[in-house]
């Protein structure tokens, strides 16, 4: 089976509707099987579908949520705790970061650039796309926003995630052509590895299998 990281940190960033939360969701349910496992919501862009919304139900599961304070209320601003820092000095042996969206959200990720840099051999920085959703339907949209994370968020992009889907609309064909998208914009970006995510229903050999713990942001008002 496909496997995303074995690494202790992993970094998901992606624009608003890439499934990257999903994404964090589904890997901190699988790692807390095996390893210590801590999931850090730092999305201080999206008040909506944010991983933070099920801090319950993952605690419950033996995962430990850190998120940004003040971010499942009304207040406009959340601030980035201190104890987020402590994931790089605590013992866990696998730490999820579901990064807000574009290169505003990943500012926030630059904050800890210089503790990443200590672990830089053991972390993963993943760049979710969905080719379905705007301003990752080409090569060149995934380009751009890629290099404009790396920059606010003083990372290099490691792997790019194919999540190309529409719901319960999503055929193989879609992943296919995502999948095409995300292979010309590594080749472009340096990028060495390209994985595909999906949900077990569509058959899908060698791609991650998904569990859908949320629903996506198209389908808010169904």
């Amino acid at each position: 089976m496909t496997t995303l990281s074995d690494r202790r940190f992993v970094v998901l960033v992606g624009n608003y509707g890439s499934g990257k939360t999903e994404l964090a969701l589904n890997l901190a349910l699988a790692s807390v099987e095996k390893l210590t496992t801590t999931l850090v919501d730092l999305d201080i862009v999206n008040p909506y579908f944010r991983s933070g919304e099920k801090a319950e139900e993952l605690r419950s599961a033996g995962i430990r949520v850190l998120m940004p304070t003040f971010a499942m209320s009304t207040v406009d601003i959340p601030a980035l705790p201190a104890e987020i820092q402590s994931v790089f000095e605590q013992p866990s042996e696998r730490v999820i970061f579901d990064v807000g969206g574009d290169d505003t959200g990943a500012a926030a990720l630059g904050r800890y650039a210089p503790s990443f840099r200590r672990y830089r051999e053991d972390t993963t920085v993943c760049l979710v796309i969905n080719a379905m959703r705007p301003l990752t339907q080409t090569p060149e949209d995934v380009v751009d926003l890629a290099q404009r994370i790396a920059a606010r968020g003083r990372m290099k992009i490691d792997v790019i995630i194919n999540n190309t889907n529409l719901a319960d609309q999503t055929d193989p064909e879609m992943l296919r052509m995502g999948r095409e998208v995300a292979e010309e914009a590594a080749r472009l970006l340096g990028v060495e590895r390209v994985i595909d995510v999906a949900m077990p229903e569509l058959g899908v050999a060698d791609a991650l299998p998904l569990k859908r713990h949320m629903a996506p942001e198209w389908m808010e008002d169904a």
